[in-house]
């Protein structure tokens, strides 16, 4: 377990700024508008040394919600309660707390009660580090210094956006950290399991079930979640970790920068993680983004289950193996995908998602010996081998599986052009039936033989059509 540093503060006075800055990446969404960061979103930070030449040093940073009610806001005035909890317990997890005031703007009467409510939830053991950010230039120095007025000692100089007096805050916090205290070991995550989905398919809810306590907002207003979450959670002694997406619509849909930035985090998770979860709401039909959704699954080869959430609303129409035909209907390419039906909001089935997504993990990481895939191959091009056109015949010269996650099968051929996206599709079925990827997306690539191969593999032809 690493050291927790929570980042608290009022507002639109540049937390997510500041994560990213620390992280060196985009990981929280940046927005003038207020409230755009609602869950607790963290990322592993690396600090140098302590000295010359020793290890380097990792925390890590929680972005919290702005502290505050939304009262312009009625959608924010909802989830005011659930942000503001959602920042109390970073606070009361975090081994250090970074409060950040804007320099530019000066100390307001809200700066104060977050002061007062951090002194009030926190025993004088955790240090807290005050950073005046939004400091561009030294002319805002002397604005900064009236930060001092909230009892938490001078502040750190910082600006997020020039990186101005960057590594000053980075030695305020490795200083405050007490790294004599050791932490509990935390189990590695084995697998990256994205959950995806359309807006109000209960995502969050799901991934709260998983974590057994309430780690992200869950709510009935659609959009409730803008940042992609990274959530760790333990099965049967297991470490994993879920990733809560923003709900996705269309494009045309898209409200406002917020929700673009939204949307491609989404689809980013989806290409990082080893799994993928498409949740679909079994009380509406599947909609165009439930498609766009899996064309980017199939674009990236990644493993997925079908998750049917909100089964228990279905009532008397709950058919599985009819909605599974339905289903496959309507997202023909995800047809060999696994199907779940859940309730996450009565956990039922949930760990039933999860230990379907650890098997097809599991398949996908399966590596085959040549000679199985030389006689799969042979088998294939005997039930029915690729068309010639002029004479020409296929030939395989050398196939090999040279990468896992997702299995890659390359076939070194005569002529690629005789190998058609039809029947590579028909091999790609014809491999999913006789190798170990049964539910998961099999990459195929077609490459002419070049004497370079042929000099290395020193193969003769594994089939001739």
């Amino acid at each position: 377990m690493l050291n927790k540093v929570a980042i608290v503060g009022r507002p639109n006075v540049g937390k997510s700024s500041l994560l990213n800055m620390l992280a060196g990446r985009r990981v929280s969404i940046v927005d003038p508008t207020a409230g755009v960061t609602r869950d607790r979103v963290s990322i592993e930070v690396e600090l140098p040394p302590a000295k010359r030449g020793g290890s380097p040093r990792f925390i890590e940073m929680i972005d919290t919600g702005g502290y505050g009610v939304y009262s312009g806001d009625d959608e924010l005035c909802v989830l005011t309660e659930d942000i503001e909890q959602q920042i109390a317990t970073a606070v009361s997890e975090a081994q250090c707390i970074l409060f950040v005031v804007d320099a530019m703007s000066g100390i307001t009467p809200l700066d104060q009660q977050v002061a007062q409510l951090l002194r009030r939830s926190k025993n004088d053991e955790t240090p807290i580090v005050l950073a005046a950010n939004k400091v561009d230039d030294g002319t805002f120095e002397a604005d900064a210094m009236e930060s001092m007025s909230l009892g938490m000692g001078e502040p750190v100089y910082i600006s997020a956006t020039t990186k101005r007096g960057k590594f000053d805050l980075i030695e305020a916090i490795a200083d405050a950290i007490d790294w004599s205290v050791e932490l509990p070991d935390e189990p590695e995550s084995e697998m990256l399991m994205a959950i995806v989905g359309k807006r109000n398919a209960g995502k969050s809810t799901f991934v709260n079930a998983l974590a057994g306590c309430e780690r992200v907002i869950a709510s009935e207003l659609a959009g409730t979640t803008r940042d992609s979450v990274d959530v760790k959670f333990q099965l049967e002694g297991r470490a994993f970790t879920a990733i809560d997406t923003a709900g996705v619509r269309k494009r045309k849909s898209l409200e406002n920068d917020v929700e673009y930035y939204s949307l491609h985090r989404a689809l980013r998770s989806i290409r990082r993680a080893d799994v993928v979860v498409l949740m679909i709401d079994a009380t509406t039909e599947i909609s165009q983004v439930d498609k766009k959704l899996s064309g980017e699954i199939l674009k990236h080869h990644k493993p997925c289950v079908v998750v049917v959430n909100k089964w228990d609303l279905v009532g008397e129409r709950s058919n599985p193996e009819a909605f599974a035909e339905y289903i496959g209907k309507e997202l023909r390419g995800l047809d060999f995908c696994p199907i779940v039906c859940t309730s996450a909001i009565d956990d039922d089935h949930v760990t039933e998602a999860v230990e379907t997504a650890l098997s097809l993990f599991e398949q996908a990481s399966t590596r085959v010996g040549t000679g199985e895939l030389n006689s799969c191959i042979k088998e294939i091009m005997q039930r029915r081998g690729p068309s010639g056109s002029l004479g020409q015949r296929a030939k395989v010269y050398f196939v090999t599986q040279p990468a896992t996650n997702p299995p890659t099968i390359v076939l070194f051929v005569n002529h690629p052009k005789l190998f058609t996206a039809q029947y590579q599709r028909y091999m790609i079925n014809q491999f999913r039936e006789r190798l170990p990827f049964e539910e998961v997306p099999i990459k195929l690539v077609i490459r002419p033989r070049t004497r370079q191969v042929a000099k290395e593999t020193g193969e003769d032809v594994v089939f001739e059509a």
